[in-house]
């Protein structure tokens, strides 16, 4: 007799490994669309150089004007330290209140974590190791509040709900430690014992340092504390208060706003358990000013921006977030659009660099160069023969650029130190008739001559109402910005400039001793003026004094003023033209206003509104470009749903719309007109429908109503 089995089994195949997608890199990035994409790998190597020199400037300038105040925030961490371990009775009250330093940073809120990132480091590095850092959007609820402390203090993962914690196995409690300041202190306790117990051979501090030692203060940094809610916070300063004789706490509050917030946020039985230091940082209107000296207004750096795109950065700077961050983002991203989209940028460095490159450059770069408008205009100008060599020669064209280049660059050193003393000079007059920040007066210099301003001429004429001491200490400091300048042309002009202080100086205090006495000519109209007299005779008398006073002979100090002035005119006259005026201006010059506006200050309603009235924009699919006004009916369905939304009135009925909705949707999946389920609304399109809606409530279009239950209020008109 035959038997059959059957048997069952379970085969574990392991799949082929799937290679992996490989990254691309930055470079790749970069030149894939680059236009010239010959030169493309030379100008990343450029653009990636500048924009790493600009991360580290400004990293460094950013320590440079923190200084001050951390180091003043460090010095209140190390005395109230120091005050606890005092004995006497002003020591003891104070050590009942809980050091609390309200740092003032101002409203440019995206530039406070790199400086609160600086003081955590500091504060580690010198005072204390226990630093946590919280933000408001992270402790909704006190128990949260509490839970970041403790994980960032102790360094561990923290149970807020002691349900939880009794749930858990052994080996997860040991990893875990309950939420309490119970649990804080203890902890606190055993580092401070470990830390004590020193290495024998270690060489002793004195004692008061030994003790503070032994005894670092715990400080916690709330960074944005207008965000916090009142009472979470209100709750966490009383119950540190009933542990600050067991626990060092010490508070850093991130404002801001103004120091009252403090007042208001917490009333008197709570505020009153703090000792409150108030420590003002650098404004953020000064920060600005020092980068832009550090970065644009130097010929050290050789990518400029045209007086557009600096007037966009610097209004999207005061009007929207007083972020210098902000602001230098918007620099490299300038940056990074002038490599990308100006084949020529490959000359956008320093001279030497710049005049290698440019022996390098290709027949097709060479065409460029030649289609520039700056060129154009500097060929115009020349002989008839030389414009044909300069447009068929390439050989000549490359020797001529040479001498432009280093025009170029012998232009930006002179421009800068003129600007200097310029500004100098007018940023003391009253009303400040060329700007009173050195940004301004650039912004004036880069549009048009500034000579020809209306403002300079009123200026010149103030300087030349200044007192002698006010105007000589200006040409001083004319002098030494000159003086620190390499270059010889400036150096000469330094050496005019001191020569004029010298003969300022050598005019004799008693010269008014010396001047010429007034003619009787010129005092008897005053006399006749005494005498009864008819309107001609009137007339006739201040004709003779304007005359006469136009004819009175200047003193030496006046003459040697108009003699400075004159010469500063000159100075400007002959540095000061804009940079449009120079050929090969486009080579280092980014002037795409548009784009970087449109990065950077963004519109998200016309983004939105552009996406749903026309999504080929974004996708790129072809199933999807319709003429204009009109949307595909594989379009998707918040796109469909929007579309027959701006054909309602006040009120839509939201049957009415999805009846609608299903028809697009059926002529969209090709369902036959004539079959009784073409335009049906089926579960699937029911549900596609209700989540269309729900975007668009999202999104701000629409809104329930209470006056028909089956109907939504449309919120926008004019076809938006």
């Amino acid at each position: 007799m035959s038997t059959s089995s059957v048997s069952k089994g379970c085969f574990v195949f392991k799949p082929s490994a799937k290679k992996k997608k490989k990254l691309q890199s930055l470079e790749s990035y970069f030149t894939d669309g680059c236009e010239g994409a010959q030169s493309s790998e030379a100008r990343f190597g450029l653009c990636q150089h500048l924009w790493d020199r600009i991360k580290t400037e400004t990293g460094v300038l950013q320590d440079e004007l923190n200084r001050k105040i951390l180091d003043s925030l460090l010095d209140f961490t190390r005395k109230c330290s120091s005050t606890r371990q005092h004995s006497d009775w002003a020591s003891q009250m104070r050590a009942s209140e809980i050091p609390t330093a309200a740092l003032v940073l101002g409203v440019n809120v995206p530039d406070h974590d790199m400086t609160f990132q600086s003081l955590s480091e500091l504060l580690q590095q010198s005072v204390t190791p226990h630093v946590a850092s919280v933000q408001a959007k992270e402790c909704g609820a006190m128990k949260h509040l509490m839970k970041r402390v403790l994980e960032r203090l102790m360094d561990t993962a923290v149970d807020d709900d002691e349900e939880e914690e009794t749930e858990q196995s052994g080996v997860q409690l040991h990893k875990s430690v309950h939420c309490s300041f119970s649990t804080l202190c203890d902890w606190y306790i055993t580092k401070t014992k470990k830390s004590s117990s020193g290495t024998p051979g270690k060489k002793r501090s004195s004692p008061a340092r030994e003790q503070q030692q032994q005894q670092p203060p715990v400080v916690i940094i709330f960074k944005d504390l207008e965000a916090f809610n009142p009472k979470v916070l209100q709750d966490f300063i009383l119950i540190c208060s009933r542990y600050i004789e067991r626990l060092p706490l010490m508070f850093i509050f991130g404002i801001a706003t103004s120091p009252s917030t403090i007042q208001h946020m917490l009333p008197h039985s709570v505020s009153s358990l703090l000792c409150i230091e108030l420590f003002q940082s650098l404004s953020c209107t000064q920060h600005l000013a020092t980068v832009i000296d550090k970065l644009i207004l130097t010929h050290q750096f050789p990518f400029k921006l045209n007086g557009k795109v600096m007037q966009v950065l610097i209004s999207i700077f005061l009007y929207h977030d007083f972020s210098v961050r902000n602001f230098i983002k918007g620099l490299q991203l300038a940056l990074l659009e002038h490599f990308h989209s100006q084949p020529l940028s490959v000359l956008c460095c320093k001279k030497k660099e710049a005049l290698l490159n440019l022996t390098q450059l290709s027949h097709g770069d060479l065409e460029r160069i030649r289609q520039l408008p700056s060129f154009r205009r500097y060929v115009e100008k020349q002989e008839s023969q030389e414009q044909v060599k300069l447009m068929t020669d390439d050989g000549h064209l490359k020797e001529e650029c040479q001498k432009l280049i280093k025009g170029f660059h012998r232009y930006h050193k002179h421009y800068y130190p003129v600007l200097r003393c310029l500004h100098t000079l007018t940023s003391a007059l009253p009303r400040y008739p060329l700007g009173k920040q050195i940004r301004e007066l650039h912004l004036i210099c880069l549009e048009k001559n500034v000579w020809e301003n209306e403002d300079y001429q009123s200026a010149m004429k103030l300087l030349k109402m200044l007192a002698k001491d006010e105007l000589i200490a200006l040409l001083q400091r004319c002098a030494e910005t000159l003086q620190s300048t390499k270059s010889k042309k400036m150096n000469k002009a330094a050496a005019q400039l001191e020569e004029l202080l010298a003969r300022f100086k050598q005019l004799d205090t008693a010269a008014t001793e010396m001047a010429p006495t007034v003619d009787d000519s010129v005092t008897s109209p005053i006399k006749n003026l005494q005498k009864k007299t008819d309107l001609f005779q009137l007339q006739k008398t201040l004709l003779e004094m304007n005359e006469s006073r136009r004819s009175k002979k200047l003193s030496p100090f006046e003459v040697l003023r108009n003699e400075a002035l004159e010469f500063v005119d000159s100075l400007v006259k002959s540095h000061l033209s804009p940079p449009e005026s120079q050929t090969l201006h486009e080579v280092c010059y980014y002037s795409s206003s548009a784009v970087v506006r449109r990065h950077l200050n963004a519109t998200p309603r016309t983004s939105i509104q552009a996406a749903l009235s026309s999504p080929y924009y974004y996708l790129q699919n072809e199933s999807l470009k319709t003429e204009d006004g009109t949307v595909s009916n594989a379009a998707p369905d918040i796109c469909i749903a929007y579309k027959l939304h701006l054909e309602c009135g006040r009120l839509i009925n939201l049957y009415d719309w999805m009846e609608a909705y299903a028809t697009v949707v059926s002529a969209a999946e090709g369902t036959d007109p004539d079959s009784d389920s073409y335009g049906k609304v089926d579960e699937v399109k029911h549900a596609r429908f209700i989540r269309a809606v729900s975007e668009l409530e999202f999104l701000g279009f629409i809104k329930s109503t209470r006056q028909k239950t089956d109907h939504v209020a449309r919120l926008t008109w004019g076809g938006c």
